[in-house]
């Protein structure tokens, strides 16, 4: 599919070499049946000025690759948005970015175009996928005129898909990290969430192999088998 079928009449005023940039990007892949080992996932997390899905601003990206079963540390993304007149609320005690790091952050034009760059055509898993695909889609349209159309798959439906015998209900990536006996750097900061969120994917697709789900377009109808069965009514 070309480019210009994702892109928005409205599109931005971006620059000669802005454009070029955005019709340059490649087009998503879908979920296929390659085997996990050999499929590259990007692994985001988002940090934001709140929780409200249409007022809220997107502030940090953080994201790690796994690629060839391991994460590949040569391939990692970070980078701070510059949002002018961002002031400390109560979300600043959660992510610790302060109003001057915002100030002095990358126009998100650029900061955008340099994550669709690094993404590529890959897939994205996150924890809470749900929230990082709409804060990242409503960002990508905002500022680029761009209709993200990467599939996304939640580390947070997958965990209890692959382990069913964990007692961990509505369990948060900090109760998953302490049940596999991982240790996060630090918490609520993109990078180093995104980290976090691989390390626990890892582990979990070790359960898919052993469970004849090697790839992520297997995975992603037992999720939707899943879901189906939580919203049926009981008899």
């Amino acid at each position: 599919m070309s480019i210009f079928n994702w892109i928005r009449r409205d599109t931005p005023q971006l620059s000669d070499a802005q454009q070029q940039r955005l019709a340059a990007l490649p087009a998503a892949a879908a979920l296929s049946d390659t085997p996990l080992a050999r499929q590259r996932l990007v692994v985001l997390d988002l940090e934001t000025s709140g929780l409200n899905l249409q007022r809220d601003q997107l502030l940090a990206i953080g994201a790690v690759v796994i690629e060839g079963g391991a994460i590949d540390f040569s391939q990692q993304f970070e980078c701070t948005l510059h949002r002018a007149g961002h002031q400390a609320s109560a979300s600043t005690l959660i992510h610790g970015i302060a109003p001057s790091a915002i100030a002095a952050g990358t126009d998100p034009v650029e900061a955008l175009l340099a994550f669709m760059e690094f993404l590529g055509d890959s897939p994205l898993l996150a924890f809470h996928a749900g929230f990082d695909q709409h804060m990242l889609g409503r960002a990508l349209r905002e500022s680029l005129g761009y209709r993200l159309r990467h599939p996304f798959l939640d580390v947070a439906e997958l965990a209890p898909l692959l382990c069913p015998e964990v007692s961990l209900r509505h369990a948060g990536l900090d109760d998953w990290l302490a049940h596999f006996q991982l240790q996060a750097a630090e918490r609520h900061n993109a990078s180093a969430d995104a980290l976090a969120t691989a390390e626990l994917a890892l582990i979990l697709f070790s359960k898919a192999r052993r469970q004849q789900l090697d790839s992520l377009l297997v995975l992603d109808q037992r999720l939707q088998g899943r879901r189906r069965r939580q919203r049926a009514p009981s008899l």
